[in-house]
């Protein structure tokens, strides 16, 4: 990722994630499916310190055993205002894949997001999400039917004011995967903090 889309990437990710995590209801279409477009292509696959870079797949699913997570994963793009989307907040609530980014076992940060409260419906997918601790397993299922297998690095909360866009969205030279909700003190405008899960790809089965 070149120094400019990396910026262009953080700016349009952190805005959003400092004004949206599980509200009001919304249009569950995307602004990617409303607008379509096709993101850059990405390199085939390659091997990175010792570990394999999968073809680029988008994700479909994802499951995370041991905090009970098992959902469908919908494509995010980019909102009217610039900032990246963040999953509708329905009663069905879904995690969110944000496009601009690396799929799933490719070279990069890859972003998942998911809301910790879907307003009215209670709690939301990622709920649980901050329970993770160093080694505990996160499957991506990608559309050609590999399962991306990441183990957690690290699990970090930080306040929104001091987000670490470059740890979360800089440049990696192996695939990684990063999922990210919100914590900490709720207000009137929304919590005070972001969960932030780091992992790396560990394998890939079919």
């Amino acid at each position: 990722m070149t120094t400019l889309s990396r910026r262009a990437f953080a700016t349009a990710a952190l805005g959003s994630l400092l004004v949206a995590c599980g509200g009001h209801e919304s249009d569950p279409t995307t602004t990617a499916d409303r607008t379509g477009g096709t993101p850059p292509p990405e390199p085939p696959a390659t091997k990175v310190n010792g570990a394999k870079a999968l073809a680029r797949s988008v994700p479909v699913r994802l499951r995370i055993p041991v905090i009970g997570v098992d959902t469908p994963v919908i494509r995010l793009g980019l909102a009217p205002d610039g900032s990246m989307e963040v999953p509708p907040v329905t009663a069905h609530d879904r995690a969110g894949w944000y496009r601009h980014s690396p799929t799933p076992g490719r070279i990069g940060p890859s972003v998942i997001t998911g809301h910790v409260t879907v307003g009215a419906y209670g709690d939301g997918v990622f709920r649980r999400l901050a329970r993770l601790r160093r080694g505990d397993r996160i499957t991506v299922r990608l559309e050609n039917g590999t399962a991306a297998v990441f183990a957690v690095s690290a699990v970090r909360k930080v306040a929104k004011a001091d987000f670490p866009a470059d740890d979360v969205y800089g440049d990696v030279d192996r695939p990684e995967l990063r999922l990210i909700t919100c914590g900490g003190p709720r207000t009137d405008d929304g919590y005070l903090d972001n969960v932030i899960v780091f992992a790396t790809l560990t394998a890939a089965s079919p």
